[in-house]
């Protein structure tokens, strides 16, 4: 089948199918007047794909996951310790929301809000921090 029948059955853009064929992640063979013919388990491996970085795994993570799912022999302890870390980066991230979440409310609480020119806000943004402005 072609990219576009591909990319509909594994729910994805010709351009994400073609990026992944470029960087090694999927090889279809090619048919005799050179284009790419994508058999069904290309397609399964593109969903396999397409599943892994919903989950956000990165790229160097999904080339793992997939030599770890075409080899029978895997042990499984190693897919579950790539899992475990992309864990521990998510919660990590989450940190790193939750604190810029935190900084953000907290100089929102401090700006007026009104027609005045001094933002806190911004002067945070510039290293130009002032304790001076409170919401009142």
């Amino acid at each position: 089948m072609n990219v576009g029948d591909a990319a509909r059955r594994a729910g994805l853009p010709a351009k994400t199918i073609r990026y992944y064929e470029e960087i090694g992640l999927i090889a279809p063979q090619r048919a005799g007047n050179g284009y790419r013919d994508y058999s069904g388990d290309d397609v399964h491996r593109l969903a396999f794909l397409k599943r892994a970085r919903n989950l956000g795994f990165s790229i160097d993570d999904c080339r793992q996951l997939m030599a770890l799912y075409q080899d029978r022999s895997r042990a499984s302890a190693d897919v579950r310790q790539i899992a475990s870390d992309h864990v521990t980066a998510i919660e990590e991230k989450i940190r790193e929301l939750q604190s810029m979440r935190s900084t953000l409310q907290k100089l929102i609480h401090a700006c007026h809000g009104d027609a005045r020119p001094d933002c806190p806000i911004l002067e945070e943004m510039a290293g130009e921090t002032t304790a001076s402005c409170h919401k009142g």
